[in-house]
């Protein structure tokens, strides 16, 4: 019963922060490390229960993902337009992962690095919000194919734990002129194509460290992911209406500091 709360108290963290410029997996590296959850299995279930996280993504947008595939078979500009550039800016991160995606497990995932970049992301976004220029994108209907492979250059420093890929991907399209709406609806199609390839690349290479009682915990995560990720992803949408970032940066500081004193000294 208290391994059952634990992974449901992951999976709702998890759905909770993955869409919030905040870092799911810096919050998933020190809450595993916190509870003494350290293994590869673990690292496995991390990644897994992501899927629930971007299956909200996708029910919240599914009418507009089911018109763009609908528009694709019609050959329709602005559909095969926007599926062009989530692909563009699907592949720079692609090819780093796969390059470096086992060094930066082996040698990234600690409270150390989660600590540090949560500190550095947070003041990355206080100075994004001082500093982006006028938008000059309203809508993700409107992005060039260099516009998407700018955003998608961003999202590599997302490889690092505790930078955020939602963040990265949110304020570099900030920076490159993207409106804040734009820049989040981009930043969760994008992370449909990412997501999904990552999760179900690792599920694939680490099946073996899995057990019976493991897929139990994913498939409780998993739902508690995805219950989660839906609301936040809707509340955000919401909040960055009327709000800055600014409430994320202080946030990410903070925590960062509690990481560091708790975990690191």
């Amino acid at each position: 019963m208290e391994n059952t709360a634990i992974v449901l108290l992951l999976g709702l963290l998890e759905g909770a922060t993955e869409f919030l410029p905040i870092s799911s997996t810096g919050h998933l590296i020190v809450a595993q490390a916190w509870l003494a959850r350290t293994s590869e299995a673990d690292k496995t279930f991390a990644i897994a229960i992501q899927l629930g996280a971007i299956l909200a993504v996708c029910w919240h947008y599914r009418g507009k993902i089911a018109a763009v595939l609908t528009g694709l078979l019609r050959r329709d500009a602005p559909a095969v337009r926007l599926v062009v550039n989530l692909f563009v800016a699907f592949l720079p991160a692609a090819v780093v992962g796969l390059l470096a995606g086992k060094a930066i497990k082996a040698h990234l995932f600690s409270p150390a690095v989660v600590a540090t970049t949560l500190a550095l992301g947070g003041v990355a976004i206080l100075l994004v919000e001082r500093l982006r220029p006028t938008p000059r994108i309203a809508c993700v209907e409107e992005m060039t194919w260099i516009d998407a492979l700018k955003v998608g250059c961003a999202q590599c420093l997302a490889l690092i734990p505790g930078t955020s890929r939602s963040g990265a991907t949110i304020l570099g399209g900030l920076l490159f002129g993207l409106s804040r709406t734009a820049a989040t609806e981009f930043s969760f199609f994008l992370a449909i194509p990412t997501m999904f390839a990552a999760t179900l690349y690792t599920l694939a290479k680490d099946w073996h460290a899995l057990t019976v009682t493991n897929l139990h915990e994913i498939a409780v995560g998993f739902v508690a992911a995805f219950v989660a990720g839906l609301v936040a992803v809707r509340w955000l949408l919401a909040y960055i209406s009327r709000h800055s970032f600014a409430l994320f940066a202080w946030y990410r500081i903070a925590l960062a500091a509690v990481v560091w004193w708790v975990l690191v000294r």
